[in-house]
């Protein structure tokens, strides 16, 4: 008996720790995103050629998507290289929206479908509600704006005026901001991705 007790002693401290690991990731993702907020960025989606892995278009330049990218990235997650191999390995798995019939390894992960793709096969597809209690920090947030163009953001534990709504960290063509919007536009999707291999923030 007592073996038994020890063992559940165990098992339920590694439970603990690895739900501890969680709630972590997540304060540091909405960090590096609120970092984000201090950085001059002129809203441009052009295509261009960028290195890789790590590779990054100009840094005073991006879309909402390099704001997802970025913040990951300051927590040593590179989604360039995430999004590519996993769309190398199953590319019929990702939308067929632009016509491609392989993977590109320069635009791929800066596709607002690509990445809802990839949380979705790698991390939590999460229900869609209109109460904002289900919104968490780290939280990633997909909409439809202006009728047909996908956007994302990520949920911050800041909060609206009234108390109500998380604020969200997005680029929808002013730059990084954090704004009470979560609701302002139909919401598509909401993703919760903590890759265990992200154990501590880059200095």
């Amino acid at each position: 008996m007592r073996g038994w007790i020890t063992l559940l002693v165990i098992l339920g401290g590694a439970g603990v720790a690895r739900a501890d690991a969680l709630p972590a990731f997540a304060d540091r993702l909405e960090a590096a995103a609120l970092e984000r907020t201090r950085h001059r960025v002129d809203y441009d989606g052009a295509y261009v050629a960028i290195a890789y892995p790590m590779g990054d278009v100009a840094p005073d330049r991006g879309v909402c998507t390099d704001v997802i990218i970025r913040a990951y990235r300051a927590l040593g997650v590179d989604l360039q290289r995430l999004v590519h191999e996993d769309m190398t390995a199953d590319f019929a798995a990702y939308p067929a929206l632009w016509g491609l019939s392989r993977p590109d390894r320069n635009i791929d992960h800066r596709r607002v479908p690509n990445l809802a793709a990839f949380f979705t096969r790698h991390g939590q597809r999460l229900a869609v509600t209109a109460d904002p209690s289900d919104y968490l920090p780290g939280d990633l947030v997909t909409w439809t704006v202006g009728g047909n163009r996908p956007h994302i953001g990520i949920v911050t534990r800041e909060r609206s005026a009234d108390g109500v709504r998380p604020l969200i960290v997005h680029n929808i063509g002013r730059g990084p901001l954090i704004e009470d919007m979560l609701f302002e536009f139909p919401i598509t999707g909401h993703y919760r991705y903590h890759p265990q291999a992200a154990t501590r923030a880059r200095p």
